[in-house]
């Protein structure tokens, strides 16, 4: 018998926003200012993802703070026309470099044509900056105007953004979750974050504040750079809005989830089925088992609080569960041999 670990038994969780913009682009504060209010929210990790511009602040960098090499790329769609810009799709990919110490403080870094239309251009941008040793996250759907037809048949990322808290400011639509799943149904067996993409045009006391709303959860052995990147690479976290998931196992074909105090915990899969357990009015639940069939295609945990605040991890794929931890136990107890993924 063996247990499947969702998020990782060991480690410690870092609490990382994985999109943001300072003075380098277009956002108000510097990375200084961004670091020390991030610090003061609780945060670890913070990826400056400046527009077409790739930035190391290794200078940021102490054993309480991460700084994360990275920039955010446009395709923008082409229009003849000057006022075109509140219709025009656009992707927007952020990337994040794995082994920054391999580059020069200075290089130049490769941006992609303005292509929009030809998809096997973009995923070749994509693959190459793989081959650089970049993780690729896809942004904002909705924000960006696009739709199913728009990244249906995109290949190579790593990730994409479920929630953008900038963009529930822009217009309500920040949270993105049949995005995710129209994804994965094309095959895409990529992960998923919640990011703030903060350029603090408002003060930290406005409720328009784009700080502080999306984090992602990233579960390390230790806040140093190759450990964080290999626990994203290998997506030892999770996505929130606010609520906490602690744990999350399969063991006895039972999957076991436990939270911070919420009012639903559901299961999603790959199909219109899902399993879930609600807290009665006025209450909360902080745990939920649910037995697998095997046949769910794949699964991935939700939660929302009282005050409506989701978190979730990404889809893990049955297929890629161990035998082991999808086997019954007669005796009713199994050993935790720290299996993931295979």
């Amino acid at each position: 018998m063996g247990t499947f670990y969702l998020l990782p038994e060991k480690g410690n969780f870092y609490k990382a926003n994985l999109h943001c913009h300072t003075v380098v682009s277009d956002g108000a504060l510097t990375p200084e200012q961004v670091k020390e209010a991030y610090q003061k929210e609780g945060y670890s990790i913070v990826a400056f993802t400046d527009h077409r511009q790739y930035c190391k602040h290794e200078e940021l960098n102490d054993d309480r703070f991460l700084s994360i090499a990275a920039f955010e790329a446009d395709i923008n769609q082409f229009s003849a026309h000057e006022n075109a810009w509140p219709t025009l799709k656009v992707y927007h990919f952020n990337f994040y470099d794995k082994h920054p110490e391999r580059r020069e403080k200075e290089e130049k870094i490769t941006l992609p044509l303005k292509r929009y239309s030809d998809t096997e251009y973009i995923n070749g941008y994509i693959e190459l900056m793989k081959t650089e040793g970049f993780l690729c996250c896809y942004n904002h759907p909705y924000w960006s105007l696009q739709t199913y037809e728009d990244y249906k048949d995109l290949r190579g990322l790593w990730a994409m953004e479920i929630y953008n808290h900038g963009c529930e400011h822009d217009g309500l639509y920040g949270f993105n979750p049949q995005s995710y799943d129209e994804m994965l149904r094309t095959g895409q067996r990529i992960y998923t974050v919640a990011t703030d993409d903060n350029h603090n045009s408002f003060p930290f006391d406005s409720p328009l504040c784009d700080s502080f709303g999306g984090f992602t959860m990233v579960k390390a052995e230790k806040l140093e750079y190759g450990a964080v990147m290999e626990a994203l690479e290998k997506g030892d976290f999770y996505f929130s809005m606010g609520p906490e998931i602690k744990e999350a196992y399969i063991r006895d074909r039972k999957l076991v989830v436990k939270t911070s105090p919420v009012e639903k915990i559901f299961v999603i899969q790959e199909g219109r089925n899902c399993y879930k357990k609600l807290a009665g009015r006025g209450e909360t639940i902080t745990e939920a088992e649910f037995e697998l069939s095997g046949r769910e295609g794949y699964i991935r945990v939700e939660i929302r609080d009282g005050k409506g605040m989701y978190a979730g991890t990404s889809a893990y794929w049955m297929d890629e569960i161990p035998a082991g931890a999808m086997t019954e136990s007669k005796t009713g107890c199994s050993a935790a041999d720290g299996s993931r993924r295979i």
